[in-house]
C-alpha cells in the first residue's frame, strides 16, 4: 500500500503548533495579577462615559441656583451718550449732546407661585440625575465585569483550542503511523487530518475572539488586561426571585430616576398655571443727565446741565386675557405630567422583568455549570475508553475523534457557563440597586464621588461672575496602549462563580 502523499496540511500544522506553543510561552511568563476590584477601580476612576456623566449631573446641578435666581433682586446699570446731528429749526434750546445713566433696581415679590414651583422642579431633576449617576455606574462596572469575564473566557477557549490541536496531532501522527504498517485505512488518516483542520480554524477564531475581548477590556478600563485573577464570589445575592424584585423595587436607580422626574413634571404644571395669577414687584429707578453745557443753546448758562432724578414704587401686574395661552401651557404641562407618570409604571415593568430575567438567567447559569461538570467527567471517561478500545480494534479512529470532541465541547460549555453565571449575578445585583462602587468598597484608593458635594457648593450662588476652572478631561486615553496579542491562559477553575 502506498504512502500518502504530504498535504499542505502538514505545514499549517507545524505553523499552528509552534503558534500554541508561543502563545503558551508568554501566559505563563510572569505577568502583574490584576483583580477584578483592580479593573472596577481603573474603569471608576477613568472612564469617560462616567466622567461624562458626572459633567452633565454638575450641568444639572446649575438649574437650581438658575431658577432660584429670577425671583432674586435685580439691578441694572444703563449708560447713554446721544449726539443731536440734526436739529429743529425752532428747537433753541435743545442739547447738542447728552450723557444718560439709568440705574434700576426690581424686587420681586409674588411671581404667582412660579419661582417656588420652578425651583422645586429643579430640584427634583437633580434628585433624579443622581439616581441616573448610580445607574451610569452599575451599567458601567456591568459592563467591565462581562468585559473581565469575556477576557477569562476567551483565554480559557484558546487554550482548549490549542490543546485540541495538540491532541489531534498526536492523533493524526499515531493514524498515519498505524497507517504504515496497514492497521488502518487511507479513510482514517484522512478523517484525522480534517478534524485536525477544524481544530486549527477554531484556535485561529478562538485567537481573533481572545483579541476583540481584550479590546474592549481596554475600552472600559483604559488599560491592557494583565493576568487576570479568578474573581471573588458575588456578596449578597438574593435567594429568591421575589426578594429580588422587592429589592429592586426600593433600589433600582433607574427607578427612583422616573419617580423624581415624575414629581418634577407636577411641579412644571404649577408653574404654568402661574401666568394667570397677578404678580407683586417693587422697583426703584435713578437716573442722571449731563448735556455737556449745550442745552440752550446761546443762553445755556440759564440751564441746569446736570441733573438727578430717583423714584420708587410697588408694581401690580393682573393679567385679565393672555389669548387663552396660560391655559394651553398649563393644559401641556398636565400632559407632560401624565407621561411622566406612564413612564414610572413603564420603568417599573422594566425593572421587575429585567430582575427575574437576570434571576433565571442566573440560576440557569449555575445548573448548567454542574451539568458541564458531570458532562466533562463523563466525556474524559468516554475517551479514555474510546481510545483504549479503539487500540485493541474495536472502535474507529472516528470513535476516538468524537469522542475527542465531546470532550471539548463539554468544556467549553463549562468554561462558558461559569462566565454566564458571574455576570448573569452582577447583572442581577445592579438591578437591584446593589452593585455601585459605595457596594463594592472602591473607596480604599480615595473618596468617592459625591455628586452632592457640588450640588451644596454651587446651590446658594449668587454672584454674576463667579466661574469655575477651565473644563479640562479627567478620563484617560488609550492611543498609547499596545494592540493586544493574542495569547491566552489556564481553563477557568472551579470558584469563579
Amino acid at each position: 500500500m502506498n504512502r500518502p502523499r504530504a498535504l499542505p496540511l502538514r505545514r499549517a500544522l507545524r505553523r499552528a503548533t509552534c503558534l500554541a506553543a508561543f502563545a503558551g510561552g508568554l501566559a505563563a511568563a510572569p505577568a502583574q495579577a490584576d483583580t477584578l476590584r483592580e479593573a472596577l477601580a481603573a474603569a471608576y476612576n477613568t472612564n469617560p462615559t462616567l466622567a461624562g456623566a458626572r459633567a452633565n449631573q454638575r450641568a444639572t446641578d446649575e438649574e437650581v441656583p438658575i431658577q432660584r435666581g429670577q425671583g432674586l433682586p435685580n439691578l441694572n446699570v444703563t449708560a447713554t451718550h446721544i449726539e443731536f446731528i440734526r436739529q429743529s429749526a425752532n428747537a433753541f434750546t435743545a442739547p447738542e449732546r447728552n450723557l444718560g445713566v439709568n440705574a434700576q433696581l426690581q424686587v420681586p415679590i409674588y411671581q404667582g407661585g412660579r419661582i417656588r414651583n420652578s425651583t422645586r422642579a429643579a430640584e427634583e431633576r437633580v434628585e433624579a440625575g443622581q439616581a441616573d449617576l448610580r445607574g451610569a455606574e452599575s451599567a458601567l462596572f456591568s459592563q467591565t465585569v462581562a468585559a473581565y469575564m469575556d477576557v477569562l473566557r476567551t483565554e480559557a477557549l484558546a487554550g482548549l483550542a490549542a490543546n485540541q490541536v495538540e491532541v489531534l496531532d498526536v492523533t493524526m501522527q499515531a493514524t498515519r503511523d498505524r497507517f504504515e504498517i496497514g492497521d488502518t485505512t487511507l479513510t482514517d488518516v484522512a478523517q484525522a487530518e480534517s478534524r485536525l483542520a477544524l481544530a486549527q480554524g477554531d484556535l485561529r477564531n478562538a485567537l481573533a475572539n481572545l483579541v476583540s475581548a481584550r479590546e474592549t477590556y481596554i475600552e472600559l478600563v483604559g488599560k491592557a488586561p494583565g493576568n487576570l485573577q479568578a474573581p471573588p464570589p458575588l456578596p449578597n445575592l438574593p435567594d429568591n426571585v421575589g426578594t429580588a424584585v422587592v429589592t429592586a423595587l426600593e433600589n433600582n436607580p433607574d427607578l427612583i430616576a422616573a419617580r423624581q422626574r415624575a414629581e418634577a413634571a407636577g411641579f412644571d404644571t404649577e408653574v404654568a398655571g402661574s401666568g394667570r395669577l397677578p404678580t407683586v414687584a417693587l422697583f426703584a429707578n435713578g437716573d442722571y443727565s449731563d448735556f455737556y453745557g449745550t442745552l440752550g443753546g446761546p443762553i445755556a448758562a440759564n440751564f441746569v446741565q446736570r441733573e438727578t432724578t430717583a423714584n420708587a414704587g410697588v408694581r401690580v401686574t393682573i393679567p385679565l386675557f393672555q389669548g387663552g395661552v396660560p391655559a394651553a401651557r398649563q393644559r401641556q404641562a398636565g400632559a407632560r405630567e401624565s407621561a411622566a407618570l406612564e413612564q414610572v409604571i413603564q420603568t417599573e415593568r422594566n425593572v421587575i422583568s429585567q430582575t427575574r430575567a437576570a434571576y433565571a438567567s442566573w440560576q440557569a447559569s449555575l445548573a448548567v455549570i454542574e451539568s458541564s461538570k458531570t458532562a466533562v467527567e463523563a466525556a474524559e471517561l468516554s475517551l479514555e475508553g474510546v481510545r483504549a478500545e479503539n487500540s485493541i480494534g474495536n472502535r474507529t479512529i472516528l470513535d476516538v475523534l468524537n469522542a475527542e470532541q465531546e470532550l471539548v465541547s463539554a468544556r467549553s460549555q463549562l468554561v462558558t457557563a461559569r462566565r454566564n453565571a458571574y455576570v448573569a449575578g452582577f447583572t442581577l445585583l445592579a438591578t437591584m440597586g446593589k452593585a455601585e462602587a459605595r457596594d463594592l468598597n472602591l473607596d480604599t484608593g480615595g473618596p468617592l464621588y459625591d455628586p452632592t458635594l457640588n450640588y451644596e457648593r454651587v446651590r446658594g450662588r449668587i454672584w454674576d461672575w463667579d466661574r469655575d476652572p477651565e473644563p479640562e478631561p479627567e478620563s484617560t486615553r488609550t492611543v498609547d496602549i499596545p494592540a493586544p496579542e493574542a495569547t491566552f491562559g489556564p481553563v477557568l477553575e472551579s470558584g469563579e462563580r
